[in-house]
């Protein structure tokens, strides 16, 4: 390239790292050569001299939650009032896929890693930790790694006392599998606002969150005689408690809430729009992807005196048509 331009290694430095401090007719020589020749500085090479990346990984569960999607803004405002730059991944629900990313944000030896994980093991995690990188965890809490995660059973008492506020006894919850620790949190919250009444909350599980859940569980509903019915759902996601309840209304003929109140959990941007807007619980989504990336922050430049720690997020309920507001 300086042959081609007619000049210096050192001015062909100063024009790609200083251009300031060169001539105007110079630079102007440099970038044509650059142009000709279809160069593209190696900025991970720049980085490792200068021991300083200044990129971020970030890799989700999936990005078909607008929850999800929140943490990840969030993230990205911060890390860039932070003078860097964040990679998103998408794992789609998939282990080897999410390992996969995590190994690729290693290998490119990113700054530190943003991981909103599944509800599996860590190894990934764990590999990219030994080699030197920090990770935080999103929505997710284990011991030996900084973290930022929403009180769910807090957010599970929130859903039920406001049914019982609105004079609801026979209480459902809706979700699973209990293997996922949210689900697991909130059905605790459920139970422990119910108990406060003397009450019990019955658990209706589903195999996964997914909508065709939601449509199995009011058909089952939907065949018990009224008595025997819960006048009061709390359900573990939104995409369940859309789905319910569009088929409790459209197919089983249910009036929600005269005859079923719902609430359901996450607040995903199409809730506030169904055709029975949707009480539930949000998670406070933009606020934990920059607790993230200030958590990271802070174990990049802490070194080894940086002690772990895990941020508590506090949800909130939105009360819509569903329960009556």
């Amino acid at each position: 390239m300086a042959r081609l331009a007619g000049v210096s290694v050192g001015t062909v430095s100063h024009a790609l790292n200083k251009p300031a401090v060169v001539a105007p007719p110079t630079l102007a020589r440099i970038e044509a050569a650059v142009e000709e020749l279809g160069y593209v500085r190696n900025r991970a090479a720049r980085d490792l001299v200068a021991g300083d990346s200044r990129t971020v990984g970030m890799v989700l569960v999936a990005l078909d939650n607008s929850f999800i999607v929140d943490i990840a803004r969030g993230a990205e405002e911060a890390v860039r009032a932070q003078g860097r730059s964040l990679l998103l991944a998408n794992a789609d629900v998939d282990l080897p896929t999410q390992d996969h990313y995590l190994s690729l944000f290693d290998e490119s030896r990113v700054a530190g890693v943003l991981l909103a994980p599944l509800d599996s093991p860590l190894e990934g995690a764990l590999r990219v930790q030994r080699h030197g990188r920090p990770v935080v965890l999103v929505n997710y809490a284990a011991d030996g790694f900084c973290g930022v995660v929403v009180d769910e059973e807090h957010g599970g008492h929130l859903a039920a006392r406001h049914l019982l506020d609105r004079g609801r006894r026979r209480l459902a919850f809706v979700g699973g599998p209990l293997s996922l620790r949210a689900v697991a949190g909130r059905l605790r919250g459920a139970r422990r606002a119910a108990g406060e009444e003397g009450l019990e909350v019955e658990h209706l599980p589903t195999r996964s969150l997914q909508p065709a859940e939601g449509r199995r569980v009011a058909a089952e509903l939907a065949a018990r005689p009224p008595r025997e019915r819960p006048d009061g759902l709390v359900i573990a996601a939104d995409s369940l408690a859309v789905a319910c309840v569009q088929a409790l209304t459209t197919v089983h003929g249910l009036a929600v809430p005269d005859d079923v109140a719902v609430t359901g959990y996450d607040d995903n941007h199409f809730v506030s729009d169904a055709p029975v807007p949707l009480t539930t619980v949000r998670q406070p989504g933009l606020e934990m992807g920059r607790g993230a990336a200030e958590l990271l922050a802070e174990e990049v430049g802490g070194g080894e005196e940086h002690e772990h720690r895990t941020v508590v997020a506090v949800p909130e309920l939105l009360v819509r048509a569903s329960t009556g507001g």
